[in-house]
């Protein structure tokens, strides 16, 4: 028991994109509230980006800032991939990799029981290891993906890994059940590529790959409660203790948002105006990009629902223009509002009585704020993960896909009016109701989370390296 209730110093090393700096975030505030000193390390900008903590919290964390290498063909700060159109994320990972020296001082420097990583810093853990501190690498992706994405070795019952788009089309083999979670080929070839080489020298696959074979065990943002078929498969295909961490729900009351009163204040006039479970909440993350066609047919296909909804759309990339039809937020002034503030704050929206969907780009930490709340999803993926999501939680019955050109991706305004009726308002829509308010039991339940991060910390006690 003396052992189990030693203070730990962990440190947390995200890749900096939002999708995995605030999973990473997540698990810091949570590590902390048990009493555990926790180092969180990224890039200035990164760091100043996130939520700020509330200061009624009695935990800290330790936010330890290193400076990105100034890399050619990137631009001036940035430091995140939102920063940046997806053909330069490669110089950011090659900036990245010019972390090592910097953050190895710090290791070195302050000697921490663990060290929780991401999967590009393939060069971390051979430094860990020589410093006699243990490694965890987390996965900011739920198993179905981890799953679907196969084994960290070259070769699994003896064949080779799939090495073209089609092969995706397909569930792969080592999936012993039925399962409809693939991609389209549309979706696949948008970025296929990225498992090659880049200016950084090393593909994203050898990051991956490299990452999960030198840690000590393999941490998972996921449940038995949702997806333990998808969890068994994980020791097998990596060949590694697997610990789920849980959903890490954020929390409304985490967070310090004094500041944004007034913003709150306006949103949620507006919203006690509408009816009960009336509106339509539309988020598309920090990451996923529409083109302007799809943002021209996701506004038309708003508008043609007749649905009031509120949309939440700031330029998610610096670089990028994006332009709403023309009269669209006149002819629509009474039906909705689109939010271009800086900050929108999402899990009060999404908790509110009168929001009723959920239109999502369905990236795994924006299903499970919507989820803990019991909202139904109409899912809109764009890259990585998210299509794979999508099909899962269809599988499901916890959302309704939009519909797009199978051969090209192409969106229509019609499919997307469709849906979103569909889901709202029509017969065939109450399931995804039904199943979505079952599931606040799991993804809203602070007791279960809680026991995730106790079952996690007592394998960290258990399993540290012990000094030499």
């Amino acid at each position: 028991m003396a052992e189990t209730s030693k203070k730990l110093h962990v440190v947390l090393f995200p890749w900096l994109a939002f999708g995995h700096l605030i999973p990473f975030f997540e698990l810091a505030k949570n590590i902390a509230r048990k009493g555990h000193k926790v180092s969180y390390v990224s890039t200035s900008r990164n760091i100043d980006r996130l939520p700020k903590l509330s200061r009624k919290l009695n935990y800290s964390i330790n936010f330890i800032s290193l400076s990105l290498p100034l890399t050619n063909g990137l631009p001036e700060c940035a430091e995140s991939t939102k920063d940046v159109p997806i053909d330069k994320v490669q110089y950011l990972k090659k900036a990245f990799d010019g972390l090592e020296p910097e953050l190895t001082q710090f290791l070195e420097d302050s000697v921490p029981d663990w060290v929780i990583y991401d999967f590009t810093p393939y060069w971390l853990p051979p430094i860990a290891g020589r410093l006699g501190i243990s490694r965890a690498f987390f996965s900011t992706f739920n198993a179905w993906s981890g799953v679907f994405f196969g084994p960290v070795n070259d070769k699994i019952d003896g064949s080779l890994q799939r090495t073209n788009p089609e092969d995706f089309t397909v569930p792969p083999k080592w999936i012993p059940f039925p399962s409809n979670i693939t991609y389209r080929l549309y979706e696949i070839k948008r970025f296929f590529g990225h498992g090659q080489e880049n200016v950084s020298g090393v593909s994203d696959w050898y990051r991956f790959r490299s990452s999960v074979s030198g840690c000590d065990v393999f941490l998972i943002r996921s449940c038995n409660e949702f997806e333990r078929e998808w969890l068994d498969l994980l020791p097998e295909l990596h060949q590694k203790p697997i610990v789920s961490v849980g959903l890490l729900p954020p929390s409304i009351q985490d967070t310090e948002d004094d500041k944004d009163d007034d913003a709150w204040g306006f949103i949620s006039n507006w919203l006690a105006m509408q009816r009960e479970k009336s509106v339509v909440y539309v988020a598309l993350g920090t990451e996923a990009t529409p083109s302007q066609d799809e943002l021209t047919e996701l506004a038309h296909g708003l508008e043609l629902s007749g649905l009031p909804f509120f949309w939440t759309l700031r330029n998610q990339h610096d670089f990028l223009s994006l332009k709403l039809p023309e009269g669209f937020e006149e002819r629509t002034k009474n039906q909705g509002i689109v939010w271009t503030s800086t900050w929108a704050p999402q899990l009060r929206i999404l908790g509110h009585d009168s929001i009723g969907v959920f239109l999502t780009h369905c990236g795994w930490g924006s299903i499970i704020e919507g989820l803990q709340f019991g909202k139904p999803l109409v899912m809109l993926p764009f890259l990585g993960d998210q299509a794979l999501n999508a099909r899962g939680l269809e599988e499901k019955k916890l959302g309704f896909e939009i519909p797009r050109n199978e051969n090209d991706g192409t969106l229509t305004q019609n499919s997307v009016a469709e849906s979103l009726k569909l889901v709202m308002n029509d017969e065939k829509g109450k399931i995804y109701w039904e199943k979505a308010n079952e599931m606040r039991k799991i993804f809203g339940n602070r007791d279960l989370s809680d026991k995730y991060i106790d079952d996690f910390i007592e394998h960290l006690h258990e399993n540290r390296t012990m000094p030499l």
